[in-house]
């Protein structure tokens, strides 16, 4: 049985430090400084066995390098970002199955936040780790790549089981709830969770993870292929990778 952790770190960023009992090995996911990780595991006496990455940008990659020297750690990365993260062990591309904590996951390549960028999904573990590709009610930003990139990343994502939680790399969950209660005014169902969401935060409680099935009724980002809720919300679009680039936009400039 999988264990997952919450780590806080910098502003908003969470890292996620994965745990296999019965194997007795240790993983983190995107960490974007080393301290909380060090901390966490001197108060668990455990060793770090891998380091993952989603992406080379520095608020997910930081901490590698200290945990790295520090744990003798293996760097699992992503094929596409091998010139801009450094010292991999083993690299991952595309339908890629491999072992993390000795538990199968599947590499997606989710280019448009960045061009390199690949999400984890265990299917044992029903979990999904997007890194900055698909948050709670939100998107990564395109930064590298173009916004059909985006969508169809954000496609791949959408066709996992409904059942799967979803642990993305920031706590953006409230700015988001506030752009898609913006653009859907009507859906019941987006009120319902942005009260829960709201007590949460006022708790000073995670929002992750998130239920993928209820994201795809939710989030603005997975319904540009739905021709309903383009029409509600005004959208001129004629095709989904438009209306995904109109609602990028309007998200950005909210």
């Amino acid at each position: 049985m999988l264990e997952i952790f919450i780590i806080n770190a910098l502003a908003d960023n969470y890292i996620y430090l994965l745990r296999n009992e019965h194997k007795n090995i240790t993983s983190v996911i995107d960490p974007g400084e080393a301290e909380p990780v060090i901390n966490f595991l001197n108060n668990k006496r455990w060793h770090l066995d891998e380091v993952v990455n989603t992406h080379h940008h520095h608020d997910h990659v930081g901490g590698n390098r200290k945990l790295i020297d520090i744990y003798k750690s293996k760097l699992i990365a992503p094929s596409y970002e091998n010139n801009r993260i450094s010292n991999i062990d083993i690299v991952v591309s595309d339908n890629e199955t491999i072992n993390i904590t000795g538990i199968p996951a599947k590499v997606f390549h989710t280019p448009g936040h960045t061009l390199g960028h690949v999400c984890f999904y265990m299917p044992e573990e029903k979990c999904l780790f997007s890194g900055d590709t698909l948050f709670y009610l939100g998107c990564g930003r395109v930064f590298e790549g173009t916004m059909n990139q985006m969508w169809t990343s954000l496609l791949k994502l959408k066709s996992l089981p409904e059942d799967t939680s979803v642990y993305c790399g920031h706590e953006y969950t409230l700015s988001n709830m506030k752009f898609a209660n913006y653009i859907d005014t009507n859906n019941a169902l987006l009120n319902k969770i942005s009260l829960e969401i709201k007590n949460k935060r006022e708790k000073g409680l995670p929002t992750v993870p998130f239920n993928l099935g209820i994201e795809k009724r939710i989030n603005p980002f997975l319904r540009a292929d739905d021709d309903n809720f383009i029409k509600s919300v005004g959208l001129s679009s004629i095709n989904a990778t438009e209306s995904s680039e109109e609602i990028r936009l309007k998200k950005d400039s909210f």
